[in-house]
C-alpha cells in the first residue's frame, strides 16, 4: 500500500461527499487518514494521511450535512473552502435527487454566513444547451439565481457542458433532454451577455477546465483548487505558505504555481489529493460524468460504511 501525504485535499470532484459522505468524512479527520482506491487500477490502494494536510476543498451541491462539523475542522486547525454548485435544471428534471432550488440557495446564503462569502464559490455548472434551454433562457436562469446569491459570494464559475467527449454523459442525457452542443459562437455570445448583466452584482467571472478566450468579457480561466485565493484567505497559515513557495518582497506577493498534472490540460488547478470515488453519486444528475449508471451507484453504495477507511468499502475493512 503506498503512503500519500497531501498538503491540500479535493472533497471531492468524483463524488459530493459533503452531501452524501459528511459521517464518514469526519470521521477519517479524527483518525487521521483515508484509503483510496485508483479507479483505473483497482490493485492500487493508497494511505491517505491527513498529518500534512492544511486545506480542504469541498465540492457539493447540496453541502448542508458538513455544515455541521466545520467548527470541529477549525478547532483541529483546518483551512477549507467551498466550491458550491447551484444550477436551475427544475423543469427538466437534470438533477432529479437535488433539494428544491430556493432550498439550495437558503444552505448557501447559510453557509456563506457561517464561514464568509469569499470562501464559498458559486458554480453554474455545467451550462446545458437544449430545444428548451436558448441561450437567453439559460442567462435568464443564471441572473436569477446570481440576484439571490448576490452578496453572499464574490465569484461564479461557469463550465460549458461537454457532452461529445462522454459518451456516457451523451447517452444518459438523451434520454431526458434534447440536448444541444455549444458552439464557440453560443460560448462568445452567452459570455458577452454574462458580463453584461454582472454590472449587476460585481462578481468575479471565471470558467473552469475551458480553452476558450473570453478574457475580453472579463472572464477569466479558473484554478478551482486555487492557490491565488489560499494565499489571500490562510496569509498566516506558515505551513502551507512554504507548501507553496509563497514569499513577500519590495513588489507584492509571490509563490510557486504547480499545475495538478493529473488534471485536463485546459484545468488551473494546482496539485492536491482527491478522496472521493467515483459511482457514488446518489444525485442522479442526467449530465453528469462521474456516474455510470444508479443502478451502478446504488449497488456500491451497500458497501459503504461510515466507519470504514474506504468510502466504498467491498472488502469489509
Amino acid at each position: 500500500m503506498q503512503n500519500n501525504y497531501p498538503v491540500i485535499i479535493s472533497a471531492s470532484r468524483a463524488t459530493d461527499i459533503p452531501a452524501f459522505f459528511a459521517e464518514w468524512f469526519i470521521n477519517r479527520v479524527r483518525a487521521g487518514y483515508a484509503r483510496w482506491v485508483n479507479p483505473f487500477y483497482a490493485g492500487q490502494v493508497q494511505n491517505v494521511s491527513f498529518e500534512k494536510t492544511r486545506v480542504f476543498v469541498f465540492w457539493s451541491k447540496n453541502p448542508k450535512q458538513l455544515m455541521r462539523y466545520l467548527a470541529e475542522l477549525d478547532e483541529l486547525g483546518f483551512n477549507y473552502y467551498f466550491q458550491f454548485t447551484v444550477n436551475d435544471y427544475e423543469a427538466e428534471g437534470l438533477e432529479p435527487c437535488l433539494p428544491p432550488l430556493m432550498s439550495r440557495i437558503e444552505t448557501f446564503r447559510n453557509l456563506a454566513e457561517m464561514i464568509g462569502k469569499e470562501r464559498v464559490i458559486w458554480r453554474y455548472d455545467p451550462l446545458v444547451l437544449a430545444k428548451s434551454i436558448s441561450v437567453d433562457s439559460l442567462l435568464e436562469r443564471v441572473c436569477r439565481i446570481a440576484n439571490e446569491l448576490c452578496g453572499f459570494t464574490e465569484k461564479l464559475v461557469i463550465s460549458f457542458a461537454d457532452i461529445t467527449n462522454y459518451l456516457k454523459v451523451k447517452r444518459n442525457l438523451a434520454k431526458v433532454i434534447d440536448y444541444e452542443d455549444f458552439s464557440r459562437d453560443l460560448m462568445h455570445e452567452f459570455a458577452e451577455k454574462l458580463s453584461a448583466a454582472n454590472q449587476n452584482w460585481g462578481l468575479d467571472l471565471a470558467t473552469c477546465a475551458e480553452d476558450v478566450d473570453l478574457t475580453k468579457y472579463g472572464i477569466e480561466h479558473n484554478r478551482c483548487i486555487d492557490d491565488k485565493l489560499m494565499v489571500r484567505l490562510f496569509k498566516d497559515d506558515v505551513r502551507l505558505m512554504d507548501f507553496l513557495g509563497y514569499k513577500k518582497n519590495l513588489f507584492g506577493d509571490e509563490w510557486t504555481y504547480v499545475k495538478d498534472k493529473g488534471q485536463r490540460k485546459a484545468c488551473g488547478c494546482i496539485v492536491s489529493k482527491d478522496i472521493g470515488m467515483y459511482n457514488s453519486c446518489s444525485h442522479f444528475c442526467a449530465y453528469c460524468y462521474a456516474n455510470n449508471s444508479p443502478t451502478v451507484v446504488r449497488n456500491n453504495l451497500k458497501y459503504h460504511n461510515p466507519n470504514s477507511a474506504f468510502l466504498i468499502d467491498r472488502k469489509g475493512h
